[in-house]
């Protein structure tokens, strides 16, 4: 009885103190976020009022040359990915469906705000006036942003509170910003749908927040770390989401033209190749030939993720094909062998296998980049096409393209070291016992942050007499 009382009083002592902190940080974070918003962002020329003597001065006709008619598809097609397709794909545990697609849409709430700020400070603040002029682009590559964040929170999935999922997407997004800086502005690196900089740095990140973060007693949650039917039929939906969005995603930011055409072309058939490898190695690895559900709702896609650098980059269709190939093999081995591996070896615990999905195929399509832009020519690009390809203009005008690919992978290990030390330091800040994290024996339960509603099987039938 004593000992009970003892552990009923430490998961209170855990559980409960988020009542404070949780409304403190959203409120602070939120008012912070109105002030600096009111003092830094301010309309681009295109969603300004100003835009009809924009128009005017540009010798613009029409309306529909203005940026949001050309970019508004890719970005809803974005958006529903990051809150629809990442939210539910971790709905699959069994009792965590509220805290995957809850705790998903408030990081990524929060995310999306610091974003605007911190990438309009590295990109395209204007020292004349010190504001961030923002538009329909901006939205999206704060929407990408997000997706580091949300991509580490599938690794701490169920072993941490909304308080540290705050903490994790203030630091990473703020990280990312940094990382992105280096890789593509300062290193000159083309990542159109962020192979690098999204998907290797938040695997990582993710991972190594995971890793200092270690709970050696996490066994005696066991019983909730699984999915039920219905769990998995809902992260499915998340899964299709993500899948028939990819191409948009890959090519949201790429240049009008052949480069967007290229890159939704490519990102459609690697994503299509990936299926059919993971079908087959999933099947392969059971006596009986059925299939796990793990492997189809995530190493289906990770043709999308490996082909995010080289997408808009004369890979040829079979190419692309070649890529979903491998990686629909590789991911699934990631799932059967390396996450049990890391798991018991590197005391590495990844709910949602994010190494599987997001670092390793990140990592590989990084490197899928750098030789894919060292093998380009001019007899299959032009001369012309190489310039606007790898954009060699201003002070990278005589950069050649074995140079470029040498940076392209300097760009790959950038982003893991950024992941890495970044998620390693972020982890010992939220070791700190002062987040309201759950206790070991009480992970994987939406009950600890969630009013959850009785279930039918448990409420007793009404007495007919």
């Amino acid at each position: 009885m004593i000992c009970n009382w003892k552990t009923k009083k430490k998961k209170e002592n855990q559980n409960t103190n988020v009542r404070v902190s949780l409304p403190a940080v959203c409120f602070v974070w939120q008012i912070a976020m109105i002030i600096l918003f009111g003092v830094f962002i301010r309309y681009d020329e295109e969603s300004d009022a100003h835009w009809v003597e924009f128009k005017r001065e540009h010798n613009i006709t029409s309306d529909i040359e203005n940026d949001f008619y050309f970019r508004y598809p890719s970005f809803q097609d974005v958006h529903v990915m990051i809150f629809v397709g990442f939210g539910f794909l971790m709905t699959f545990l069994k009792r965590y469906s509220f805290g995957g697609v809850g705790f998903n849409f408030l990081i990524a709430a929060f995310g999306l705000q610091w974003a605007l700020l911190m990438q309009g400070w590295f990109h395209s603040l204007d020292p004349a006036t010190g504001k961030i002029y923002i538009g329909v682009e901006s939205l999206i590559n704060a929407d990408f942003c997000c997706a580091g964040s949300l991509i580490a929170y599938g690794a701490l999935l169920g072993k941490v509170s909304p308080v540290q999922l705050m903490v994790v997407t203030l630091f990473g997004v703020t990280l990312f910003a940094v990382e992105e800086y280096i890789i593509l502005t300062l290193l000159h690196c083309r990542d159109a749908g962020g192979s690098m900089v999204i998907h290797a740095f938040g695997g990582y990140y993710g991972l190594a927040i995971s890793w200092v973060l270690y709970r050696p007693n996490l066994h005696q949650s066991k019983r909730l770390n699984g999915s039920v039917y219905h769990s998995d039929v809902f992260a499915m939906i998340g899964t299709l989401f993500l899948w028939m969005f990819w191409p948009s995603f890959n090519s949201a930011i790429t240049d009008h033209g052949d480069g967007q055409h290229r890159a939704a072309i490519n990102t459609y058939l690697a994503l299509a190749s990936s299926v059919l490898t993971t079908v087959a190695i999933s099947s392969m690895s059971q006596k009986t030939g059925k299939l796990d559900m793990v492997h189809i709702q995530n190493a289906t896609l990770a043709g999308g993720v490996a082909m995010g650098t080289a997408a808009e980059f004369m890979i040829t269709p079979y190419g692309s094909l070649i890529v979903g190939f491998c990686t629909g093999i590789i991911s699934t081995f990631g799932y059967l062998y390396i996450t049990p591996f890391l798991e018991k070896y590197l005391k590495l615990q990844d709910t949602c296998g994010v190494h599987n999905l997001h670092a390793l195929p990140g990592m590989l399509g990084g490197f899928i980049g750098a030789i894919v832009a060292a093998a380009a020519t001019e007899s299959v690009y032009s001369a012309e096409g190489l310039i606007n390809v790898f954009d060699f203009e201003g002070s990278f005008a005589n950069r050649g393209v074995g140079t470029q690919g040498g940076f392209q992978a300097a760009g790959t290990c950038v982003a893991i070291a950024f992941g890495l030390v970044g998620g390693a330091i972020v982890g010992l800040i939220l070791r700190i016992p002062i987040w309201g994290d759950p206790a070991d024996d009480n992970c994987y339960d939406d009950e600890v942050y969630w009013e959850v509603p009785e279930d039918e099987e448990s409420i007793p039938p009404s007495n007919m007499a």
